[in-house]
């Protein structure tokens, strides 16, 4: 849903928090750039009260960076942040993955290839949104059963970091082949129930991804246009 369409009343500061959030995500609202709860407010035909605790919310994820009376702004792009980030999200499946496997059924692994699938049909037609949505289901089958909200809740809140960089570079990042084929493997030991395996395997996945989007700080391709 685009940032300009206007928002229902019904649980208006969840709406102005998820709205916001996927803006930053998808780079409609840019890396350093200087945000105000008015305009926001406006363009959303809102008061600025929703807004503003949208934003709070947003720095609290840290999606957003202010400096009180000098700027609101969208945080940069940085590798120690990135690399923090994926270190917690790394351990985070790995736990859900330990605790979930020996309770997942054969449901929960059906869940778990039809996201795949979706996800490869999306890598195939090149539709970004549609694949991190496909990926997005296939690890939260794990994440639920596990059955632990803690996890869940800190996942939902630090993943934003991570999907704004694989938006921005997709094709780069999850795009290929390796992506689907390591989903597929996953569901496969997760299916002999060894706990384990499945956790050392995902933890080899996010630091194949680590490394590549190091690789891409390095060759300085998230650098920022100056903003005013």
């Amino acid at each position: 849903m685009s940032l300009d369409s206007p928002v229902s009343r019904r649980l208006l500061s969840d709406e102005v928090f998820h709205r916001l959030r996927d803006s930053i995500v998808r780079g409609e609202l840019v890396p350093g750039e200087k945000v105000k709860d008015s305009e926001l407010a406006e363009r959303l035909g809102l008061s600025r009260t929703p807004v503003r605790e949208a934003l709070a919310r947003l720095a609290d994820i840290g999606l957003v960076e202010a400096k009180p009376g000098v700027y609101t702004r969208i945080t940069t792009l940085n590798r120690r942040d990135a690399e923090k980030t994926l270190a917690v999200l790394r351990a985070l499946d790995q736990l859900a993955l330990e605790t979930a496997v020996p309770v997942m059924t054969e449901q929960d692994l059906r869940s778990m290839r039809e996201a795949n699938r979706d996800f490869e049909r999306a890598v195939a037609g090149d539709d970004t949104t549609a694949a991190l949505a496909a990926d997005d289901r296939f690890h939260a089958v794990p994440i639920t059963a596990a059955d632990n909200p803690v996890l869940s809740r800190i996942v939902e809140q630090v993943h934003p970091q991570i999907h704004r960089i694989l938006y921005r570079k997709f094709s780069t990042l999850l795009g290929g082949r390796n992506t689907i084929e390591h989903h597929d493997q996953l569901i496969d030991v997760c299916a002999t129930g060894d706990a384990r395996a499945a956790a050392e395997l995902s933890g080899q996945h996010w630091s194949e991804l680590g490394g590549h989007i190091n690789q891409l700080f390095d060759t300085n391709q998230f650098a920022e246009a100056p903003t005013a």
